[in-house]
């Protein structure tokens, strides 16, 4: 019996045969099995309080690493293409942006008639099938075997492939810096591409993220992902009955393992995460108002427009404040599985190209943009 091919599994096959032809190209996760080295977070948000000490742990270890741009910016073509600049912003803290890898969401959340108060630590979500990692045409995002989702600063042009095609809006660019100055900065690229990458170069020598470290209420635990899944589950099963709900509605309690094919940064409250997004959103709204007006008033926020429709949804998280709504996979497109299929062979030569370029610049062309 001839067992019938479905247009998806044909685009994956093919990815996965392109990609090992491509000699050094990352093969996309898409086509891999979860190693055993996978680790994933599991944040219980009703133990946090609110105070804050990751955001500072994570800016007084990372801040830096993100390079103060030229003067002046180079103004992209065409003109109508952004300058993102928060290099004169570094004190904000109230969102995701270059110099600020993590931020505690503050919520009023209606539940039952009452207002609970609801805290949650946002950065990446390490996604096991990240699509900016399949999709960025140079390949300088990828996902490590330990379940990192990281961009690799010497290599990224700052095009924001990896924003538009991830579900939260994650990344955040800053003009100015970057390989893309060595190149042609006026038609090759925009800046760089900044998020968190979990302490990465940390967590290679065995030590704990920062975020989880100086947490004073261990609010975040990490692990092998099969154990910590595990936890999760347990955890929004006692919120679920603590809530008065069946105990088959314990998913309703946790977010992160089923949202873009799963995440290896898992969420688990008190109250069903509906009522947390119906507030995020609500309070999204206020905040983007705010942050046009800051960017106006600091000469620039044309990168911080409020884009297509009313700034609800989607949109709202191109203002660094992802939102907690349902995802689904966004690797199961067949839009996005054509896409990866077709830069599967150049993304490893790109990655090889821009490891070159940099190398170069770091011998004599100079520091424009500084180094990460």
């Amino acid at each position: 019996m001839t067992k019938r091919v479905s247009r998806r599994d044909f685009l994956k096959s093919g990815l996965a045969a392109a990609t090992v032809a491509a000699s050094g190209a990352a093969l996309p996760r898409l086509a891999m099995a979860a190693t055993d080295d996978e680790l994933c977070t599991v944040l219980d948000v009703g133990k946090c309080i609110g105070c804050e000490a990751c955001v500072e742990a994570c800016r007084e270890a990372w801040q830096s690493s993100t390079p103060d741009p030229v003067s002046p910016i180079p103004q992209p073509f065409p003109a109508r293409v952004p300058i993102e600049d928060w290099s004169k912003r570094k004190d904000v803290q109230d969102r995701l942006t270059p110099y600020n890898f993590l931020y505690v969401e503050m919520l009023a959340v209606s539940h039952k008639g009452q207002e609970v108060e609801i805290n949650i630590p946002r950065r990446c979500m390490h996604c096991r099938n990240a699509p900016c990692a399949n999709l960025c045409p140079f390949g300088a995002a990828r996902v490590e075997g330990n379940g990192v989702v990281h961009i690799d600063g010497d290599l990224c042009l700052g095009g924001a492939k990896c924003k538009n095609v991830c579900p939260w809006k994650i990344p955040q660019r800053q003009s100015g810096v970057g390989l893309y100055l060595h190149l042609l900065p006026e038609y090759a690229g925009n800046g760089a591409m900044f998020k968190c990458h979990r302490c990465l170069p940390l967590v290679r020598q065995g030590q704990t993220p920062r975020c989880i470290e100086v947490c004073p209420e261990k609010v975040q635990a990490i692990g092998p992902r099969q154990e910590m899944v595990a936890a999760a589950a347990e955890m929004a099963r006692a919120y679920a009955q603590a809530d008065g709900r069946a105990a088959d509605l314990w998913p309703e309690y946790v977010y992160g393992l089923e949202e873009n094919g799963g995440t290896n940064t898992i969420y688990v409250a008190p109250v069903p995460f509906a009522a947390i997004n119906q507030a995020m959103i609500a309070q999204h709204k206020e905040q983007a108002r705010e942050d046009i007006d800051a960017a106006l008033s600091a000469g620039g926020g044309r990168g911080l427009g409020p884009g297509r429709g009313d700034g609800a949804g989607p949109e709202l998280a191109r203002f660094g404040r992802p939102s907690m709504g349902p995802q689904p996979d966004a690797m199961q497109s067949a839009k996005n599985l054509t896409w990866a299929l077709a830069i599967a062979p150049v993304a490893g030569l790109a990655a090889g190209l821009g490891k070159f370029l940099s190398s170069t610049k770091d011998k004599g062309l100079g520091e424009a943009g500084g180094k990460k």
